[in-house]
C-alpha cells in the first residue's frame, strides 16, 4: 500500500515535466536491461531507475512505465532479471530502448543469454545480474515500482560499466 506522508499544498506550483527531465539528465545512472520470460516469450527493456533495497534478504527495485509490455509480462510470470550492462554493450541498451527497430525475441539474438533460478533471461556478459522473484508492486504517477527478492546472481563482474548522463551513453 502506498501512503503519501507529506503531500504538497495544492497552491504550490510544481516544476514542469520538461524541466524535471532536463534536471534528471544531469544525474549519472547505471544502465540495465530488465528481462523476463512471459506468456508470449522473452521480453525486456532498458532501464536506469534501479536500486538496492536490502541485503537481508537481498532485495532490489526497478521502476517501469505502467503501459510497458515488459511490465505486463513480469507481472504474469512473477519473475524478472536486472542485467547491469558493461560499457561495450551500449548498442544492446539502444536495442532494448526500442531505438533500433528490433523487436520481440530478435532483441535477444544480439547478445548471449542464459537463465538462473527464475528462468528470466540473464545476460551472460552483464557486469552483474539480479535474478528476482516479484514480491511487491507500488504505483507512483506514471510508473510501477517492482520489488524483487533476489533468487540468483550472475554476471562477469569485470570491466567498465555503461552509464547514462546528458541523454548519452558513456562508461566508468
Amino acid at each position: 500500500m502506498t501512503k503519501t506522508v507529506h503531500p504538497l499544498p495544492p497552491a504550490l506550483e510544481r516544476p514542469d515535466a520538461a524541466a524535471f527531465r532536463d534536471a534528471m539528465a544531469q544525474v549519472v545512472s547505471a544502465v540495465h536491461v530488465v528481462t523476463t520470460e512471459g506468456p508470449g516469450g522473452r521480453v525486456g527493456l532498458t532501464a536506469t531507475a534501479v536500486a538496492s533495497v536490502s541485503d537481508s534478504p537481498p532485495t532490489v527495485l526497478a521502476c517501469l512505465a505502467r503501459e510497458s509490455r515488459t511490465l505486463a509480462a513480469i507481472e504474469a510470470s512473477g519473475a524478472f532479471c536486472i542485467n547491469t550492462l558493461p560499457a561495450h554493450l551500449a548498442e544492446l541498451a539502444e536495442i532494448f530502448a526500442s531505438r533500433r527497430g528490433i523487436d520481440g525475441d530478435a532483441r535477444f539474438m544480439t547478445a548471449r543469454w542464459g537463465t538462473l533460478a527464475t528462468g528470466a533471461p540473464v545476460l551472460l556478459d552483464a557486469i552483474s545480474a539480479f535474478d528476482c522473484r516479484l514480491v511487491a508492486t507500488h504505483d507512483i504517477a506514471s510508473h510501477r515500482i517492482l520489488i524483487g527478492e533476489v533468487a540468483g546472481l550472475g554476471g562477469a563482474g569485470q570491466g567498465a560499466s555503461l552509464i547514462y548522463r546528458q541523454r548519452l551513453f558513456g562508461s566508468v
